[in-house]
């Protein structure tokens, strides 16, 4: 059994109050929940309202299965244009 871990710090352009921010969020958290059967949650600056971090986890017995889904989480994530990319962690155990 692998578990896949992956962090991803986002940088938040449209949001100006900690309620646009969870409104964003939010809809990011479902999209990528039902379209990839992952776990995911905010995980870091929950009081900033520009910033944030998403903590993704998976779980197979394939590491290409859980390296493709990663990939497509992250390109899912960067078609977004309310939100930047700024640093992503991956870690497969």
């Amino acid at each position: 059994m692998l578990i896949a871990s992956l962090q991803v710090e986002l940088l938040l352009h449209a949001t100006f109050s900690l309620k646009e921010k969870r409104f964003v969020l939010r809809s990011i958290k479902a999209k990528i929940k039902k379209d990839f059967n992952v776990s995911i949650a905010e995980v870091d600056y929950l009081d900033k309202w520009q910033r944030s971090v998403l903590g993704i986890a998976c779980v197979s017995n394939d590491r290409r299965f859980l390296d493709t889904v990663l990939s497509k989480i992250i390109n899912a994530i960067d078609k977004d244009n309310r939100i930047e990319i700024v640093n992503q962690v991956v870690d497969i155990y």
